[in-house]
């Protein structure tokens, strides 16, 4: 599988949430859990259930950063992990943090916001993603 998003953490499917329109996927990836919200058409067509292995796929576009862990908002998925990298470009700029089992994820935010959250290599931070920005592929 080639694609543009930057984000594609393998994992196994540790529980799928059925809904009439939507489900939720819980993807297992190393130490950390995700959830993806998709359609229960997609759920089916991928064969998502309990022990398949699946990847979670997010674009860093769709990737917020925090210094802390956030309590009370809705996103599901907050991953924290130490910055190994922060590349500034003319507006935009690029953090990567590394998790605690070696897998990493990268976002795309404003330099405006690395600076005023003080993101710097070494540091750590909080990856959050909504479910909605989860993608699930299979091989």
């Amino acid at each position: 599988m080639k694609i543009s998003a930057r984000n594609q953490l393998k994992g196994t499917v540790k529980a799928v949430k059925e809904g009439a329109v939507n489900g939720v996927v819980t993807i297992a990836c190393g130490d950390e859990t995700i959830k993806a919200d998709i359609t229960m058409e997609s759920i089916k067509e991928l064969g998502l259930a309990e022990g398949v292995e699946a990847y979670a796929v997010v674009k860093a576009t769709n990737v917020m950063f925090a210094t802390d862990k956030i309590a009370g908002i809705s996103a599901r998925n907050q991953l924290a992990g130490k910055i190994v990298a922060v590349k500034e470009g003319a507006v935009n700029g690029h953090v990567a943090i590394e998790l605690a089992d070696g897998n990493r994820i990268s976002g795309s935010i404003t330099n405006e916001s690395i600076e005023q959250l003080g993101l710097k290599e070494g540091g750590t931070a909080v990856a959050i993603i909504k479910a909605t920005d989860v993608m699930v592929a299979v091989d």
